[in-house]
């Protein structure tokens, strides 16, 4: 069960409350999860329990999907909010400096956490910010039709689908390479969020300019990129390199673009070779 944590974030129209939802399970160093968008921390689901034999590990709901609320007035859905919702988060929870993996929109956010210092090592998958424009056009166009298919499913149709492989295929084959591995209760579940969530169209809006340009020096990253990733392109990966030339590059085959689902043995093992 999922627990809420609200703090203060600074503006420049002065502080906002923020509220976010998290589960923490597990013992060791920290090891904070941020999901892609559409999605909820119950992506992590199949790694958390080998994650948690030696992390502490924290998964959390983004502002404005899950069970968190979006942001209020005044507090962007923008890259450039990252470190200050973050940065007070951590302060929130008494996390001093954890590791972060990240997936899509989750990746971009480890990165820029890394990128300010607010975290010892990063594990991005599947990052996004290293598309070029058709890149984007296309990678925007597909969620946004994945939206709109959640939102005009109604809900026992969801659930009749989810029972068959082919259903739950029909319904997530565009982020998961073997989507028949999905349970037909998480199919459901993220479904509903994909629906739910108060801050997709928000933070799709702020995506548009959202490019990582930057180097991220003196803490380990890790970026992953599965070969099956439907929705950003496994090239993206070597741009990635080039911008971070720091990075570990690798590669997950088989996997699409959330590839904890995948395979849950190769992703886990990736993100705590990075947390060593």
């Amino acid at each position: 069960m999922a627990t809420t944590v609200s703090f203060t974030v600074d503006t420049a129209h002065g502080p906002r409350p923020v509220s976010v939802a998290y589960e923490r399970t597990g013992t060791g160093e920290p090891l904070v999860l941020l999901h892609g968008i559409g999605h909820h921390h119950q992506a992590w689901d199949p790694v958390t329990r080998i994650l948690a034999a030696e992390r502490e590990v924290i998964a959390v709901d983004l502002p404005g999907f899950g069970a968190s609320p979006g942001l209020p007035d005044g507090v962007p859905y923008s890259l450039e909010t990252v470190p200050a919702i973050f940065g007070a988060f951590f302060g929130a929870l008494d996390l001093d400096r954890p590791h972060v993996a990240g997936n899509s929109l989750g990746g971009l956010f480890a990165l820029e956490l890394g990128r300010t210092e607010l975290v010892r090592s990063v594990t991005a998958l599947s990052p996004a910010g290293f598309w070029n424009e058709p890149e984007r056009r296309y990678a925007f166009a597909t969620l946004r039709a994945m939206r709109r298919a959640a939102l005009a499913l109604p809900v026992p149709t969801i659930e009749r689908l989810s029972r068959s492989a082919a259903g739950r295929t029909a319904l997530t084959s565009a982020i998961y390479a073997r989507p028949g591995r999905r349970s037909p209760e998480a199919v459901v579940a993220e479904t509903l969020a994909l629906r739910g969530a108060t801050g997709f169209h928000r933070t799709l809006a702020a995506g548009g300019n959202a490019l990582f340009t930057d180097e991220v020096k003196g803490l380990p990253v890790t970026v992953a990129w599965g070969t099956r990733d439907r929705i950003l392109l496994r090239r993206q990966g070597i741009r990635a390199k080039h911008v971070i030339p720091d990075a570990r590059l690798v590669r997950l085959p088989g996997c699409g673009h959330v590839p904890m689902s995948d395979d849950p043995a190769l992703v886990a093992r990736v993100i705590l070779d990075t947390s060593r």
